[in-house]
């Protein structure tokens, strides 16, 4: 039996996963546990088009629905889709416009926030200092 912290791990990776799999460029993962007891996870990714939106999302519920037998709690701005917000209780999943991620600028605004490594992306090095001369 997995604990709660593992399962909301789980689901976050399984939406970033699948928002890459459907070209969502600039996926973060944000570790919210240690900034409010609300959510555990936020996952934010940006999208190209309504359509490409549109896909993402419904890629994102299959995923966890489907095959994770999670049960979302809630869908905001799919109608507009310049920012889907898919609530998963623990996890929540963000998903934007080029536009609309700039101006909320979720990752500015959580700062704070642990950014959560995807495990099949490689770390990015750390940048080289430049040569003393």
């Amino acid at each position: 039996m997995k604990s709660a912290a593992d399962r909301s791990y789980q689901l976050a990776i399984a939406a970033a996963r699948t928002a890459e799999e459907n070209r969502a460029e600039n996926i973060v993962i944000l570790d919210m546990r240690t900034i409010t007891p609300v959510f555990d996870y936020f996952v934010i990714g940006t999208g190209n088009s309504r359509r490409q939106l549109h896909a993402i999302s419904e890629e994102i519920e299959h995923v966890l629905e489907d095959e994770l037998k999670d049960k979302r709690m809630g869908i905001e701005g799919y109608q507009e889709s310049r920012w889907i917000l898919l609530d998963y209780g623990n996890v929540v999943i963000h998903l934007f416009d080029a536009e609309t991620r700039e101006f909320y600028a979720l990752e500015d605004f959580w700062s704070e926030a642990q950014r959560v490594p995807l495990p099949w992306k490689p770390e990015e090095p750390a940048p080289a200092e430049a040569p003393k001369g």
